[in-house]
């Protein structure tokens, strides 16, 4: 079972732009090895963050109007949240220690 809850074009506005406190939105496709890779990683972490950080992923293949408005150009691409603004982000496959601490970072304050 994941600990991510999937968002997409519809429900990006409401779930994150909307949200109070830390939300984290993996950018992915099913085809992108990098995503796979870092997939259990965010997953692991959202299961670590539960009731500190909302986490979520979106598929960039069937929603591309969020990741167009959000300038991913490359993915895996995370994005922080707080308070719905973009505080941060991810580009590419990055160890769990290195994303572990921007959660630390974000969800603290």
């Amino acid at each position: 079972m994941s600990n991510t809850t999937a968002v997409t074009d519809a429900t990006f506005a409401t779930e994150i732009e909307q949200s109070n406190g830390l939300a984290v939105v993996d950018f992915w496709a099913e085809w992108c090895g990098p995503c796979r890779m870092v997939g259990p990683i965010v997953d692991q972490l959202a299961g670590e963050y539960a009731g500190k950080a909302k986490v979520t992923k979106l598929d960039v293949d069937s929603n591309q109007r969020t990741a167009m408005k959000y300038n991913v150009r490359s993915i895996p691409t995370i994005l922080f949240f707080k308070d719905g603004k973009v505080v941060d982000q991810v580009i590419g496959f990055v160890p769990k220690p290195m994303l572990e601490q921007k959660f630390k970072q974000y969800s603290a304050n």
